[in-house]
């Protein structure tokens, strides 16, 4: 370590008491995180590309400082689905420091990172206060029994207004419009649901039908448009 020749001629001066980092809750407990392994936790984190056209959210298990977990949903971007591939092949059983430090291709994934890693060694993480943490799986349950994201996709013009396309719920087929002009409901069909309904033998069209349903006053409506021709 070299000094430079004014540090060299000060005279030496005590630092006085120092009691350490501040601790932080983790998985119900208080913890002075000094090294890698002092940190525990379950949150996520979302991050942007530079052009802004994209963007992901990722949701990490970390116990004692290795990624147990890793959950990657991205959105906007094509090339972002191959990067989130990689992410989730790449980061469990890496330190929090490591994955931070990863080349994860896309620049939304290591904005996301960075922000999650910020929540985590801040002790902001979504299970600071769950006794002994969220058990390893945790991260499907943001996906529900389908194991599909929860995307909402919705356009508006001011000449023709607003079409919904995709809700939590599912594919919306028709807005339902009452005698203004005015969205009262929707109807949708669970793509996750329909599939599934295929892989245990139904023919699409019956699989099409099960997997129907709908939202607000459909039935009070005096017409129902297709959100993506009409």
């Amino acid at each position: 370590m070299i000094y430079s020749r004014e540090v060299e001629e000060m005279c030496p001066v005590a630092q006085g008491v120092h009691h350490g980092a501040a601790p932080i809750p983790e998985e119900a407990k208080w913890v002075q995180v000094k090294e890698v392994k002092d940190i525990s936790g379950f949150t996520h984190g979302v991050g942007w590309c530079a052009p802004q056209q994209g963007a992901c959210k990722m949701s990490l298990n970390v116990k004692e400082g290795i990624i147990q977990e890793a959950l990657v949903e991205t959105i906007g971007c094509s090339g972002m689905t191959h990067s989130a591939a990689m992410a989730a092949e790449i980061l469990p059983g890496l330190t929090v420091m490591e994955a931070l430090n990863t080349d994860l291709v896309c620049d939304a994934i290591n904005t996301a990172m960075r922000e999650l890693f910020l929540q985590i060694v801040y002790g902001r993480s979504q299970s600071a206060f769950s006794e002994d943490g969220l058990a390893i799986g945790a991260g499907l349950e943001d996906l529900g029994k389908g194991l599909r994201s929860q995307v909402g996709t919705m356009y508006g013009t001011l000449k023709k207004g607003p079409r919904y396309l995709e809700m939590a719920e599912g594919y919306v087929t028709g807005i339902a419009l009452d005698a203004d002009d005015e969205i009262i409901g929707y109807q949708f069909v669970s793509l996750g649901k329909m599939t599934d309904f295929i892989k245990k033998g139904d023919d699409p069209n019956t699989a099409w039908e099960k997997a129907k349903g709908q939202y607000g006053r459909v039935a009070d409506a005096v017409k129902i448009i297709d959100p993506r021709k009409e």
